[in-house]
């Protein structure tokens, strides 16, 4: 499949199948996030795969929505800023988020490719995240993926347009 048509069909998925991913799957999507460019190539980040329903549910209270209760895999993606690289010499940004983001686009996108959907959540609560994850100090959840088979197809996709969002040269013309 050609990238921009991947990147067109690609929607959140709120809606899944019972049916389990097989850990092959599972792993390529995983490393589609291993692959991901970072920061000085770090890497400050760690993936979670969470398949037993017992914890599902109770990773289910950090986000209480009916199709979060649906997903047979969330992926709980962290970062670990100490690891992270950070724009010292100016203003002390701290990249370990974007790396993140990166990684967790790179697994959107793989999972589309596998035929598989997902719905990247980050209206968590995190501090129930970390206790259901056993997050050790310094290890920060910053996103959720659901990730399996889906049983809808998703909102289209409303974008604005590259003139209301692109600039040249500079922001004023």
């Amino acid at each position: 499949m050609e990238f921009i048509e991947l990147a067109e069909q690609r929607r959140s998925i709120r809606g899944y199948k019972p049916d389990a991913v097989p850990d092959e799957l599972i792993n390529e999507v995983l490393r589609a996030g291993n692959l991901a460019p970072t920061a000085k190539n770090l890497q400050p980040f760690h993936f979670i795969v969470v398949r037993d329903p017992a914890v599902l549910e109770e990773l289910c209270a950090a986000y209480p929505r009916p199709f979060f209760h649906e997903a047979p895999v969330i992926i709980v993606i962290c970062t670990e800023p100490a690891a992270g690289w950070t724009r010292d010499m100016h203003d002390g940004k701290n990249y370990c988020e974007v790396d993140a983001a990166i990684a967790t686009d790179h697994m959107t996108l793989a999972a589309a490719d596998l035929g598989l959907g997902t719905c990247w959540v980050c209206a968590f609560d995190p501090v129930v995240v970390s206790e259901v994850m056993r997050l050790p100090a310094g290890i920060d959840p910053v996103a959720l993926l659901t990730l399996g088979y889906p049983n809808e197809p998703g909102r289209e996709k409303k974008r604005k347009s590259l003139a209301e969002m692109v600039r040249y040269e500079r922001w004023e013309s």
